[in-house]
């Protein structure tokens, strides 16, 4: 069996981490907790790797790297501008906001990075053994509404019983790498290699938008 997991990302209340299986049906949940990033992660990958099945794909709520450094570049009135103060953020990030679809925490300078954020990047560089991508649960429910495109799954209620909006959150991660690789989803960014943003459909992006000027 092929298990598609989705992880929503949190230092100080733990990482609620769902599995679905092929037909988005829910095989288990689990909250990785520890004592510090590294830690977490490694609970989460041993969890994971005690699943009944192949993991497939893997979808995380939180940014895949810090900035290298602070930028210039500023999507305004349908193009891209120099602004004067250095700002944060990559371009999945301002793709996103762009599209109206979520607002962003803005991925900061490593200097900078609050713990939750580096509770991420341990789990992005942790060895899945399979694909691993960025997920932005918000910006999945607005897209789907949207579009007006029913996305149906079976939900285990019994799951919800402690931090039902993280949980749920990690649902939808793990519905959108779902439909991300059985070939109906989309991404956004990566233009300035910081890496992309899934979503459970397709994403229609202004050529200069989809572009990164730096």
């Amino acid at each position: 069996m092929q298990i598609h997991l989705g992880i929503d990302v949190s230092a100080a209340r733990g990482c609620p981490m769902v599995a679905l299986g092929e037909a988005g049906e829910p095989l288990d949940m689990h909250i990785a907790t520890g004592r510090g990033a590294a830690a977490i992660a490694a609970d989460a990958l041993a969890w994971s790797r005690a699943l009944d099945g192949e993991l497939a794909s893997v979808g995380i709520d939180a940014p895949r790297t810090p900035l290298p450094a602070r930028h210039h570049h500023s999507w305004r009135g349908g193009r891209w501008r120099h602004r004067a103060a250095p700002g944060t953020g990559r371009h999945c990030e301002v793709v996103i906001k762009s599209l109206g679809l979520a607002n962003p925490q803005w991925t900061p300078a490593i200097d900078k990075v609050p713990e939750w954020m580096r509770v991420g990047f341990a789990l992005f560089g942790s060895d899945w053994g399979c694909p691993v991508h960025e997920v932005f649960p918000s910006a999945a429910y607005r897209q789907l509404d949207r579009l007006g495109a029913p996305l149906v799954t079976s939900l285990d209620w019994s799951w919800f019983a402690d931090q039902p909006k993280d949980i749920l959150d990690a649902w939808m991660a793990a519905v959108t790498v779902r439909e991300v690789a059985q070939g109906r989803g989309g991404e956004v960014g990566g233009g300035d290699g910081l890496g992309t943003i899934v979503l459970p459909r397709p994403v229609v992006v202004d050529p200069e938008l989809a572009g990164w000027p730096g």
